[in-house]
C-alpha cells in the first residue's frame, strides 16, 4: 500500500480520532500505526511526517480542537453526498480553503504531502478566520552582533514590526550583547520583544553554533510557555510584504532561492560519509536555507539538539561541516510539514524567474 493510499484511507478516522481532542502530533502518531495487525506496526518516519501533515491539513492549525470544530471535521469527513444547510456548507467551503491551492507553473505539494506556499497557492482570508479566533503567539527570534548589529537589526526589526504576523501578538526575541542599542521603534499593537542578553565570553568563533545554543536554552527556559509557534531568522533579511499565518506549521522549512532553480544532483550536501550532515549522492529532496527555521517551539527545539549533538560527533573526528548541511540533513531525516517556497527568501543579486509573483523576504543588499 503505497503512502498516499494509505493517508486517504485513513482520512476519516482520523477525524473522528480529532473529535477525541487529539492534539496533532498525537493524532499524527495515531495515523503513523497500522490498524489491524495484532500489534502496533510502525511505519517508516518519512511515512509520519506525511500523517502530521495530513492531520494537519484536516484540522487546520497546531492547536485542540473545540467541540464546535470536531463537529466541523464529523460534517466535512461525511463526504460531498450528503445534504447540507447553509451553515454546514459554510463550515465545508472553510475546510476546503484551507488546504493548499495547486498551481500550474510550480511544485505546490512535496512526495510526503507537505505544501509548498507560493503566491496563489493559500486563501489569505480564510487562514486569518481560522487563526484569528486562536489567540496565538507567534515569536520570532533573531541574532546580531558587532557588525550584523549595526548595519542589519534595526531594519530587520523595523521591517517585521511592519509585516511579521500582522494582526496577530507577536514576541520579538533579540539574541545579542551589551554593546548592541535597545530598539528605537514603536512597536505596532500587540508586539513586544525581550532583549536576551549574553555574556561576552559566550561568544565563539562559530556564530551558527552559539545562535543556536543560546536559543536553546531560552527555549526551554520561557519560549515553550509563552509562544505557540517560533520563527528563527538572520538578522540580513528585510521584510517586504506580509509574512503571514500561511507559514504556521509544526516544522517549517526555507528553500534555498538558488539551489531551488538547480539541478538536484549538484546540491552541495554534506558528502563525507563520517561527518553527521552526511547524504549521499542519489538521495535528498531540496537544499534549504539556513535564514529561516520555523514551528512549534519544540520542534525548532529538537532541531537544535540534533544539530549540536551532529557538530559535537564531527568535532571529535575532527570534521567541521556547515549549518545548512547540519540543517539539510535534520530535514532529510525528519521531513519539514511545510516548505517556503524562495518568494519568502529571495536573493535581491538575482533576477526573479516567473515563479516568483511577490518577494516576502529578501536579503538585504549588502549581504547578497
Amino acid at each position: 500500500m503505497t503512502a498516499k493510499h494509505y493517508f486517504r484511507t485513513e482520512a476519516r478516522r482520523l477525524m473522528a480520532a480529532a473529535v477525541q481532542g487529539l492534539t496533532v502530533e498525537e493524532g499524527a502518531r495515531d495515523l503513523a500505526i497500522r490498524p489491524g495487525t495484532g500489534h502496533h506496526a510502525r511505519i517508516p518516519p518519512w511515512v509520519q511526517s506525511g500523517a502530521l501533515l495530513v492531520f494537519e491539513a484536516l484540522v487546520g492549525a497546531q492547536v485542540l480542537l473545540t467541540k464546535p470544530q470536531h463537529q466541523e471535521l464529523e460534517e466535512v469527513a461525511s463526504g460531498p453526498g450528503r445534504q447540507v444547510g447553509a451553515e454546514e456548507s459554510s463550515r465545508q467551503t472553510l475546510a476546503q480553503q484551507l488546504l493548499p491551492r495547486k498551481r500550474s507553473d510550480v511544485t505546490t505539494t512535496t512526495d510526503w504531502l507537505a505544501p509548498i506556499l507560493w503566491e496563489g497557492t493559500f486563501s489569505t482570508q480564510a487562514l486569518e478566520k481560522f487563526y484569528r479566533k486562536r489567540n496565538l503567539t507567534v515569536g520570532l527570534a533573531v541574532f546580531a552582533r558587532g557588525r550584523f548589529a549595526d548595519e542589519y537589526l534595526e531594519l530587520f526589526l523595523q521591517s517585521a514590526n511592519k509585516y511579521f504576523m500582522p494582526g496577530h501578538r507577536v514576541v520579538f526575541y533579540i539574541m545579542t550583547n551589551n554593546y548592541v542599542k535597545r530598539p528605537s521603534m514603536e512597536l505596532r499593537p500587540l508586539c513586544t520583544f525581550q532583549l536576551l542578553l549574553m555574556e561576552e565570553e559566550q561568544w565563539w568563533s562559530d556564530i551558527d553554533l552559539i545562535r543556536m545554543k543560546v536559543l536553546g536554552e531560552h527555549i526551554v527556559a520561557h519560549i515553550l510557555e509563552e509562544a505557540d509557534f517560533l520563527f528563527s531568522m538572520t538578522a540580513d533579511l528585510i521584510f517586504q510584504d506580509d509574512f503571514g499565518v500561511e507559514t504556521l506549521g509544526t516544522s517549517v522549512a526555507q528553500l534555498h532561492a538558488w539551489w531551488y532553480f538547480r539541478n538536484t544532483r549538484n546540491y552541495p550536501y554534506e558528502r563525507r560519509p563520517q561527518s553527521s550532515a552526511y547524504i549521499p549522492f542519489g538521495q535528498g529532496d531540496f537544499f534549504y536555507s539556513g535564514s529561516i527555521i520555523g514551528g512549534t517551539p519544540q520542534r525548532v527545539l529538537d532541531f537544535i539538539r540534533d544539530y549540536m549533538e551532529g557538530v559535537i560527533h564531527d568535532l571529535k573526528i575532527g570534521l567541521n561541516s556547515t549549518f545548512e548541511r547540519h540543517l539539510n540533513k535534520f530535514f532529510f531525516l525528519h521531513k519539514p510539514t511545510k516548505l517556503l517556497s524562495p518568494e519568502y527568501g529571495w536573493d535581491p543579486t538575482f533576477n526573479a524567474p516567473p515563479q516568483v509573483h511577490y518577494v516576502k523576504v529578501a536579503l538585504h543588499p549588502e549581504r547578497s
